[in-house]
């Protein structure tokens, strides 16, 4: 029979493990851009937002970035912002480092037979394997250096906006501290991302209606993560026990008054 302590410590090996990996991911696939309105069968929205005729187009990050939304709202419940700043901390240094990594892969020289083998495309045009490995993986430093600092002080934003709600709502309401924290963490993490990677290169007003248009896709997508919220909190309350469980959520909210 696991203790409540045990238990507790699983939950969060659990969690964080879900949101470590899903945020690694992310950034990893985050260099492919797709069209959100083709993948939905739509034509393309053509916003004129700013001057600029926007579209939905998006990272491949997007697809899975939910995800990390639904964990953070589930380690901010349960482990406050203590459990979150730990593991978003935790996250930034091994994204970091999984850059690192492939920054020296990519000064590593070519084995030779590498590069000729299979080294045409589908419609049997040859290309430079060496350069393909580096285009794709090579993403620019200052794009890394901005999705980190967006990241953390979104990470950061959100815990503390939860955690206000939790303070006026109580226990109840889980949809309204889920979805609000949600709401105006992203408002910061998009815009904070697009300035730090693409100020001087994109004009602001540019950079606005980029940020705009990623902004209404993560509105709309925190809506619809709701239901998701509520059925991670049902069955980790069914895990930890419905007393336990609220106790666990009270004591984590104590320790998360403040923003830093």
């Amino acid at each position: 029979m696991l203790t409540i302590e045990q238990k507790k410590n699983r939950l969060f090996v659990v969690l964080a493990g879900i949101f470590l990996c899903n945020a690694l991911v992310a950034e990893m696939i985050g260099v492919k851009i797709f069209s959100g309105e083709q993948t939905l069968g739509l034509a393309p929205a053509n916003l004129n937002i700013l001057g600029f005729t926007m579209d939905f187009n998006l990272t491949a990050g997007a697809v899975i970035w939910p995800v990390v939304f639904i964990s953070t709202d589930l380690i901010n419940e349960y482990f406050g912002k203590p459990g979150v700043q730990r593991i978003s901390f935790l996250t930034a240094g091994l994204i970091a480092y999984a850059f690192l990594v492939i920054f020296l892969t990519m000064e590593l020289p070519p084995a030779q037979w590498w590069l000729d083998a299979n080294s045409k495309d589908a419609n049997g045009n040859y290309f430079d394997m060496n350069f393909a490995f580096n285009k794709i993986l090579g993403q620019g430093q200052r794009i890394i250096l901005g999705s980190l600092v967006a990241f953390l002080l979104a990470q950061l934003v959100d815990v503390f906006v939860f955690q206000k709600l939790r303070s006026i709502t109580g226990p109840k309401k889980l949809w309204l501290r889920a979805t609000g924290s949600t709401l105006v963490s992203q408002l910061v993490d998009s815009f904070v991302v697009l300035f730090v990677a693409f100020y001087g290169t994109f004009s602001v007003p540019q950079i606005l209606a980029i940020g705009i248009t990623n902004y209404l896709y993560k509105f709309v997508v925190a809506l619809l993560l709701t239901p998701l919220v509520y059925i991670g909190h049902y069955l980790i309350d069914r895990y930890l026990g419905k007393a336990e469980a609220l106790r666990i959520s009270e004591e984590a909210a104590e320790k998360s008054q403040s923003l830093l």
